[in-house]
């Protein structure tokens, strides 16, 4: 996969994602905070990579994103999509091939096996914001501020629309697209972008203590249910009964469910198994 110069430089000093776990719970750290954490073809591609590992790995249950430094990330790399100018196509197959790349690390986050949470601290901006709406749940310090402001630049914030208008309303959706003005993290609350506000410096720690109780449920219930929950968004609600149906009907029989009904009923914790 192709970098540009200044971030061979910066990977030889840092790696573009920094890696933790805390329990059962993986946190991944945009790790460009010289650019704003800003999404570039290397930073994807590692993003990418490490979703691959985690989804393998059974003593995860929960991936956590966070941004290095004051901010969480500023959507694209402008100065990387610029410099790309000057191919002899124009960039045309660079841009082709960025925007397909950072649609499927988005449709990777929301196909992912284990439930991901996004710890928001300073900006979120253009495919910063989709990456928030990507996520399953998303947490943020009191000062975090959203936008999808590409109108402002003369680029329509066409793909992180995509992910956008999955969690708040149309009206609002458009709003946002067509004023790129900022959204505060309380507004973000309230419109359905995020789950929950917490105070400046505490949205990681928050979304790690989220992580680990939704960690101690049954990994594959949870799997069972954040794939359902996606599918049947998608069809209508005549086929979204009908396959919720068949996918209970599937997670009655697997032992964790057995096991989780009979530890209820017998009033003990349950012991999970993952099958």
């Amino acid at each position: 996969m192709s970098q540009t110069l200044s971030e061979k430089s910066v990977t030889t000093a840092a790696p573009l994602l920094l890696r933790e776990r805390r329990g059962a719970v993986a946190i991944l750290k945009l790790n460009r905070p010289e650019a704003r954490n800003a999404l570039s073809e290397g930073l994807i591609g590692a993003l990418q990579q490490a979703l691959v590992t985690l989804n393998a790995r059974s003593d995860v249950h929960v991936i956590v994103i966070a941004g290095q430094g004051p901010a969480f990330c500023a959507g694209h790399d402008l100065r990387e999509l610029t410099a790309h100018r000057d191919d002899g196509d124009g960039g045309r197959s660079f841009y082709s091939r960025i925007m397909s790349q950072c649609s499927q690390l988005m449709q990777a986050i929301v196909k992912s096996p284990k439930p991901v949470i996004a710890a928001v601290e300073g900006i979120a901006t253009a495919a910063g914001c989709q990456l928030v709406a990507s996520c399953d749940l998303a947490v943020a310090g009191a000062s975090a501020r959203f936008a999808t402001p590409g109108v402002n630049i003369g680029l329509f914030c066409s793909t992180p629309m995509v992910a956008l208008s999955r969690n708040v309303s149309r009206k609002r959706a458009m709003e946002m697209l067509l004023l790129g003005e900022w959204l505060g993290a309380e507004e973000a609350a309230e419109w359905g972008l995020l789950n929950r506000t917490v105070a400046d410096g505490q949205a990681l720690a928050a979304a790690v203590e989220l992580g680990a109780k939704i960690a101690a449920k049954s990994p594959l219930t949870v799997a069972i249910g954040k794939e359902a929950f996606h599918a049947q968004l998608e069809t209508s609600l005549e086929h979204a009964y009908s396959y919720a149906a068949e996918v209970m009907v599937q997670n009655m029989m697997t032992h964790d469910a057995q096991e989780g009904i009979g530890a209820f009923l017998e009033k003990r914790s349950p012991e999970w198994k993952g099958c």
